[in-house]
């Protein structure tokens, strides 16, 4: 007998821990599935990998500002802040690049791998060291932009879930009271319009995927970010290029 087909559709009330939507695919977990998958899907004709397959060369990098001291990099969705173990272009390796003389880590703060914005970068050690110490005594002020599927009740508020990562399945994350790390986000709805919600995230804590499962989970938001392909879906293919020039030459005329 040859294996058809491997999936999981979530049938009933989400766990209290993990984000699970009545009727939706999930695909197999990191920790127990897919370490076997290779062997069971001998044969059969899969697709590739779309972590592996993804050329990100062809991905834009834009650099915002730029002085003596710091860089502010716009990352675009689905490209890495720093390395990872499979794909090791990222922000960090292409300002390393183009600075190989730039001393300390570079890297003040991260955004997630699928997450778009602003990444601040510091060109020496001692700017690093300076920046770093405002994000960790929270001088900082962040904001988030995301839409979100569906129409959130009410108009701002508190979301206070502490976190800690799936050993299992990473990189999702668990809403865990027992072993998670403290993780606050104030939001505040901007504009509900064709069933979607524009919100602004204001997160206090900077856990991983923090906003993505306040947003998602059930004692959170109960409603996925647009487009998020871990807690809710995969989002169509657009032009990420023409979609970021766009929002810069708006921002530039309203500056004007």
């Amino acid at each position: 007998m040859k294996p058809i087909a491997l999936a999981e559709f979530w049938w009933g009330k989400s766990p209290s821990s993990e984000i699970r939507k009545h009727g939706e695919y999930y695909p197999a977990c990191r920790g127990k599935c897919e370490p076997i998958l290779g062997h069971m899907m001998q044969g059969l004709v899969v697709d590739e990998n779309p972590m592996l397959a993804r050329k990100s060369a062809e991905i834009p990098f834009d650099i915002i500002y730029e002085d003596d001291a710091v860089l502010v990099i716009n990352k675009p969705p689905n490209f890495l802040s720093v390395p990872g173990k499979k794909i090791q272009d990222s922000v960090y390796t292409r300002v390393k690049a183009l600075y190989p003389y730039a001393t300390g880590p570079l890297i003040v703060h991260r955004l997630d791998m699928s997450t778009s914005g602003l990444l601040v970068i510091a060109k020496t050690k001692y700017v690093h060291q300076n920046l770093q110490s405002q994000f960790t005594k929270r001088k900082v002020t962040k904001r988030y932009v995301a839409i979100l599927e569906g129409r959130v009740q009410g108009t701002d508020g508190i979301i206070d879930l502490p976190l800690r990562v799936d050993l299992e399945n990473r990189p999702h994350q668990l809403v865990c009271y027992a072993h998670g790390k403290h993780a606050v986000t104030n939001w505040k709805v901007v504009e509900v319009s064709n069933d979607k919600t524009r919100i602004h995230f204001f997160p206090i804590t900077g856990r991983t995927h923090q906003l993505r499962v306040h947003a998602a989970h059930h004692l959170g938001l109960n409603m996925a970010i647009e487009g998020d392909d871990l807690y809710g879906h995969r989002a169509e293919k657009v032009d990420v290029t023409r979609r970021v020039h766009s929002v810069l030459a708006s921002h530039q005329r309203k500056t004007d």
